[in-house]
Parts: C-alpha cells; structure tokens; sequence
C-alpha cells in the first residue's frame, strides 16, 4: 500500500487491459461496508422492540447498540495492520463470516447476554470494511484519487444506513426483529464467497502475472508499522476531529434519532425513520462532495473548517430552536452534510503518515470515530434514563421532550470540539509528508 507503488500499479491494471476491474475491486470492498452500516444503525428501529423482549431502560439498549462500537474501535489498528501484512481479499473474508456468526447470534439470543455478545461479533467482523476498502482503494487507484474515492465509499456506506432506517422498519413490522437478523445474516455469509471468489489485493503486474510477493510495506514488523503512525502528532489530532465531527451522526441516526422524533415531534415511528435517514442522505451526498472539493482546491484545513462550523450550526439549529416539523427535513440532510467533512481526515492522516503505515494510520483514525460512538450511544441513553419520570407504555420507558433535548447536548459539544482540532490541524495541501 506504499504510495511509490500506487502509481506503477494502476499504469499495470491499464496494461492489463482491464479498465473496469479496479472499480470492481473497490466496489467488492465498498459493498461489505456498505453491509457494516446497515449493522451499525439497524438498532435504531427496533429500539421499543429490544427493550420490551429484554426487558430494559434507554441505558442498557445504548449499550447494546454500542457494543457494535467497542469491538470495531478496539479492532482498527489490528484490522490496518492485518490488511496491510495479508491483504484485503482473505480479512475481508473472514471477516464477513463473524459477522454472519454474530448476527445469527443476536436473532436468536433469548437473554441480553447473549444479544450482547452476537452484536459484538458483527461489530468485529465489521471492523475490517473500512481499512480493507481503502487499502483496495489506494492499490487499484492513483493517489489523487484517494480522497474522492473515500467519499464515494462513505456514500456507498450511507445507503447501507439509508436501509437499515425506513425499510428496515417496515422489514420488522413483516418479520420481527429476529428474522431481519437473521436475514443480514445470510447477506454477510453470502459476501464471504463472494469476496473470496471476486476480490484480489493487487492488479497483475505489466506482464499480466499476479504479485507473488508480500503486501507492501511487508518488510516492516506490525510493531514497526505501529511505531511509526504513534509518532505523528498530526495524526492524534486529526483522529480527535474524525471522531468528534462524526460521532453525533452515528449516535443521532445511528441510534438515538428515531425516538427523539416520536418524542419530541410525535411522529410515527416509519415517519421518524424517514427524516432521521436524511442525515445519513446529506452523509452520502457531503462525503464524495467534500472528498472532491479538498482535491480540486488543493487544501485540507478549510475544508475541514467548513464541515466542523457547519455541522454545529445544523444541530443548534434544530435542538434548540424548536423549528417546525417542516424545516427539520432539510436541517436533518444539510447536518448529514457536513458531517461528510471525516473524509477530510482520512486523506489528511495518509499524508502525515509514512506509506508504509497507510492501514494503521487509517486503522487509528477509525478506532477514534467509533470509540467515541461506543461512548456517546450508551451516554445519551444514560442521561435519558437521569430523566425519567418512571412512566411505562406497554413494557417501554417513556421519556418526555426535555429530557430528549437535555441528553442530546453532547452532540454540538462534540463538533465544538471537532472545529476546535480543525483549527490546529497543519495544512497539507494534499501532499504527502513522508517517502
């Protein structure tokens, strides 16, 4: 995944005669992300469900939801060093089959624990998606293409999302909760051969023969590689801005959206699936978005500035302002929008990181954005539980209006957070720092 090697493989791919076949390469990858997001917000329809069958409060179905989080966090720089040494077609394999495992799992667990568990293991063989498709990205593309290319896999990702709000809703009203797992099970099993069959790390060299050598940067330990993307300031900074500017996204929509509006809104539970998906829409329109305005103006801090100013503003708009129903329909896609600014971040870490570390730079950053969603789905839930007044509906805790407001201000001081790290990030102007 070195950088000086990108270029001579692309050229091999064109020599190949295969103009199409790196974009299926990067499109296998994108689609097992596109899967890993449809997992992380599918939650956030069954919300009611889980707490009657498990028979618990908002703090507990937050952890639940979370423990997708932990794991995928705690696998990121594993999975960037893995991907790195082995390449993306045997970890993406894998990787899919724990997360068949899991959802199987969590379909038919009967107690939390076990639920806890199987949710966990697709939260593992998720944590792979990102750093594989990237890695596919960086060995199949230019380099100047590599921002653009992580936008559109974050649009791909988004429509995974954009499937597991509204039409997965009306999926559990037909089968239950359990047999849509079930089902995503099935997807993850079925793109473990189809990775298999269809992915390869690397184009065939000039001479159309396959690579017979290691990954690149296999002349470096694990450890050396580790070593060398811990040393980067830079990179702890711009880890902090991926996290804080997407986090709220992931906690709002990923979890905690579609209650919010029933509560504070009244809307039906489809209705409010419907304007909650439309952050994860503005996502998929603003990440290619801001990946190809970052390339063609040549600088990575305005835009970065840009989507940090702008996300805040969204939220404070439509958390405090008490806009009418209408107006959070275009207020929920523009949030989305801006929040597609951690594009930003991951082309920014590459260039600050020496090539030879490209999946563990990517890995760390990535270990930021859902470790901080594995602390802020569980947080609001807890603050909401702070607020409860001990009202019950058919087995569910009923939580009023306040309490919704109250519990969602770690979303504006989380993209506070992301302007203020925006501010001290050193402009790169898309040029890598190291050989």
């Amino acid at each position: 995944m070195s950088q000086d090697a990108q270029t001579p493989t692309h050229a091999a791919a064109g020599a190949a005669g295969t103009p199409l076949r790196p974009w299926l390469m990067w499109g296998a990858g994108a689609l097992f992300f596109c899967y890993a997001f449809f997992q992380r917000v599918a939650p956030s329809v069954m919300v009611e469900e889980l707490m009657r069958d498990f028979a618990v409060g908002a703090a507990i179905a937050g952890t639940l939801s979370s423990l997708y989080f932990y794991p995928y966090a705690a696998l990121q720089i594993p999975a960037g060093l893995l991907v790195d040494r082995f390449g993306p077609r045997r970890v993406l394999t894998l990787a899919a089959l724990v997360a068949a495992v899991g959802s199987a799992a969590f379909a038919m667990a009967d107690v939390i624990g076990l639920a806890y568990v199987g949710r966990g293991l697709v939260g593992a063989g998720a944590a792979v998606s990102w750093v594989a498709v990237l890695a596919l990205a960086s060995a199949w593309f230019p380099p100047n293409r590599f921002a653009l290319l992580t936008g559109l896999t974050m649009a791909i990702g988004v429509a995974g999302g954009v499937g597991g709000q509204a039409p997965l809703s009306l999926l559990v009203d037909g089968v239950g909760w359990r047999g849509a797992l079930v089902i995503a099970a099935g997807l993850a099993l079925a793109f473990a051969v189809f990775a298999w069959s269809v992915v390869r790390d690397r184009p065939p060299r000039a001479d159309g023969r396959p690579h017979t050598g290691g990954h690149a940067g296999a002349g470096y330990g694990l450890i050396d590689r580790l070593k060398m993307t811990m040393r980067e300031p830079q990179v702890w900074l711009i880890a902090l801005f991926a996290g804080a500017i997407v986090s709220p996204m992931l906690s709002f929509a990923g979890l905690w959206g579609v209650p919010f509006m029933v509560g504070v809104h009244g809307m039906t539970k489809p209705e409010a699936a419907v304007v909650t998906s439309l952050m994860l829409v503005g996502w998929g329109v603003g990440s290619p978005l801001l990946g190809w305005m970052t390339d063609a103006i040549g600088r990575r801090k305005l835009p970065a500035l840009i989507a940090a100013g702008g996300a805040l503003a969204c939220t404070l708009g439509w958390l405090y302002a008490e806009p009418p129903v209408w107006l959070m329909y275009p207020l929920m896609i523009l949030t989305g929008t801006f929040s597609g600014g951690i594009v930003v971040a991951f082309a920014t870490a590459r260039e600050n990181a020496p090539s030879a570390s490209g999946g563990a730079v990517i890995g760390l950053v990535n270990t930021a954005v859902m470790g901080s969603a594995a602390v802020f789905q569980p947080l609001i839930g807890w603050l909401l539980d702070l607020s409860w007044s001990g009202q019950t509906a058919n087995g569910v805790r009923i939580y009023d209006p306040a309490g919704y407001v109250d519990a969602m201000i770690v979303l504006p001081l989380c993209q506070a957070t992301a302007l203020l790290a925006a501010l001290l990030i050193r402009e790169t102007y898309c040029t890598p720092r190291h050989a």
